[in-house]
């Protein structure tokens, strides 16, 4: 069964905690934050951002990856 009385730690959205409401998609580093190596975006779960910012990130990420700032997938294998 589950263990019972594990508390788990809220995570704060970074971009409310700073009054953040536009997503720059030329910031590449802060960008790559919530892309995985293979390159995925990070689910909201896990990043911890509020619905609202993660549509946003998820908005710049795309319009990065379309103007080939970011890549869209991983280097590719041989």
């Amino acid at each position: 069964m589950y263990k019972s009385g594990g508390s788990r730690r809220k995570r704060h959205c970074r971009f409310c905690e700073n009054h953040v409401d536009v997503v720059d998609f030329r910031d590449d580093r802060l960008l790559r934050r919530f892309v995985t190596e293979r390159g995925k975006i990070i689910p909201r779960r896990i990043s911890g951002t509020c619905a609202f910012h993660q549509r946003v990130v998820t908005t710049a990420i795309k319009r990065s990856r379309h103007v080939a700032i970011l890549p869209y997938t991983a280097e590719t294998y041989k």
